[in-house]
């Protein structure tokens, strides 16, 4: 019934900049959606976090000043603007939804996930 789609990955020089989007439907969102990352071989990480309605935002000390979260309501549709982008960035993204938790970066907290979309840095 609920669906998220990312979409806007694909490759990218080192200091280039890519737009992520997730478009959402056959729900109402919930107090955070966040965008999570995971490199083979590695742990999921939280991103970016937003809190619906209230217009907070929230990054991971590793994108600070880099990244930006923005949800647009009228298409239900989150986005991450990634700029300055490094190797580390390297990843799989993917936006959650519906998070009644009292914090935005833990997994475990969203009950709705996306598919991912591929982001690769060169240096």
């Amino acid at each position: 019934q609920v669906q998220l789609v990312e979409s806007g990955g694909g490759s990218v020089q080192a200091g280039g900049s890519l737009i992520l989007s997730c478009a959402a439907s056959g729900y109402t969102y919930s107090s955070y959606m966040g965008w999570f990352r995971q490199a083979p071989g590695k742990e999921r990480e939280g991103v970016a976090g937003i809190l619906i309605g209230g217009g907070l935002t929230y990054y991971a000390d590793s994108v600070k000043g880099r990244f930006t979260i923005s949800q647009d309501n009228a298409k239900n549709t989150l986005y991450l603007q990634m700029d300055n982008l490094k190797p580390e960035d390297t990843a799989m993204y993917y936006c959650a939804a519906e998070n009644y938790g009292r914090t935005w970066s833990r997994a475990a907290d969203y009950g709705y996930w996306g598919q991912g979309t591929q982001v690769t840095v060169s240096s």
